[in-house]
Formats: structure tokens, C-alpha cells, sequence
């Protein structure tokens, strides 16, 4: 279904219109949660893992396997609308199950941390680096979530790999706990299948 179609079809495009809002609401929402969250005191997590690495700062290799997993993942999403708003779905659900998680597990940093300052958000304003937006991992569950709606496989390998490596960066730099990286498909994914089954029941 094309464009033109999507928009003639009332109810797809209504729900479209409406799961925008909601994510851009969500989107907002997140930011004033994320300044609780970093305000408040959380715990400490021992974590052998990270014990057993020096921290190294893998910045800009976090942060261009990222922006080109997003480029790629609208240019495989743009053409296809019914697409687009199955990933608007399940990127909200997952921001939902994010902000649930965060709230009920207050966490403070790892002690070894490597603050991971994007650099193209940095370059338009100057503010405080997050360190306690923990549980789960955002950065590893979006890389996962390209990868579960992208058809394309050469693309699919690509956003696996990307996410795997993205993955293994966090840690190696202390940006998170290993329980952080290690449970953030597994939240992508259970947006990814209730919003299938959602649809599906449609």
C-alpha cells in the first residue's frame, strides 16, 4: 500500500495521525522523566563483567553505527506507511516498557563510567550528559528494534552486526551494566511481537 491509498484509508491514516502524537508526546515525556531519573539516588550494581574491563571510549564509533542504522532504517521505512506505523507502535511500546523499568530499578552509574556525550546533539545545545538512564540499555534496544522490522537482508545482517557491536561499546566503555545491554533485546522484541499481535487481531 502506497501513500495515497494509506491516506484514503480513514482508519489507517487516523491511527497513524494519532500514533504520532502519542510517540512525540512520549518523546517529550522522556525528557522531564530522564531529569528524575538522573536526580534521584539509585544503587550500585556489581557487575564482574565490567570489573574485568578497563573502560576504553568507543564515543564515535557508538554514535556512527547508530546515526547510520537510522538513516538507513527511514529509507527502508519512508515508502512503505503501513511499515512506518508499525514502528511508530513499537517504538512507543518500547519507551513505554523503558520508562516502567527505570522507574521501578533506580540505578547510579558504573563506577568506571565513560560519560557518552553525543556529538550531534551536543553540537546544537550545551547541557548536562546522562549517566542514570540505565535499565534497560535504549541505544542497544533501538539498534534491535531496526534490525526486527527491517525486510531487507542485507540491510537486517548489517543492523544485527551494527547492534552487536553497539552492544559490546557500551560495555566496553561503562556507559551500562551488563544486565542493562544483555535485557534490552528482549524488551524490543516484546514490543515487536504484542504490537504483531495487536495488528494481527485487527
Amino acid at each position: 500500500m502506497n501513500w495515497s491509498e494509506f491516506i484514503k484509508n480513514k482508519k489507517l491514516f487516523v491511527e497513524f495521525i494519532l500514533s504520532t502524537i502519542l510517540l512525540v508526546f512520549l518523546f517529550r515525556y522522556m525528557s522531564n522523566f530522564l531529569e528524575f531519573v538522573e536526580n534521584r539516588q539509585g544503587v550500585v550494581l556489581p557487575d564482574p563483567l565490567l570489573k574485568a574491563i578497563q573502560p576504553v571510549d568507543l564515543t564515535w564509533i557508538i554514535f556512527t553505527l547508530i546515526y547510520i542504522s537510522l538513516i538507513i532504517t527511514i529509507i527502508l521505512l519512508v515508502k512503505y506507511p503501513q511499515k512506518l506505523l508499525f514502528a511508530i507502535q513499537t517504538y512507543s511500546l518500547m519507551l513505554v516498557f523503558r520508562i516502567i523499568a527505570m522507574f521501578l530499578l533506580p540505578l547510579n552509574p558504573p563506577a568506571r563510567m565513560i560519560l557518552l556525550n553525543d556529538p550531534f546533539i551536543q553540537f546544537f545545545r550545551s547541557g548536562k550528559i546522562l549517566t542514570k538512564d540505565l535499565f534497560f540499555s535504549g541505544h542497544t534496544a533501538t539498534l534491535f528494534f531496526f534490525f526486527l522490522i527491517a525486510d531487507n537482508k542485507p540491510f537486517k545482517y548489517m543492523l544485527l552486526a551494527f547492534t552487536i557491536i553497539v552492544a559490546a561499546a557500551l560495555l566496553l566503555q561503562h556507559v551500562h551494566y551488563s544486565v542493562d545491554v544483555f535485557a534490552a533485546p528482549f524488551f524490543s522484541y516484546s514490543a515487536y511481537r504484542l504490537i504483531k499481535i495487536k495488528n494481527n487481531r485487527q
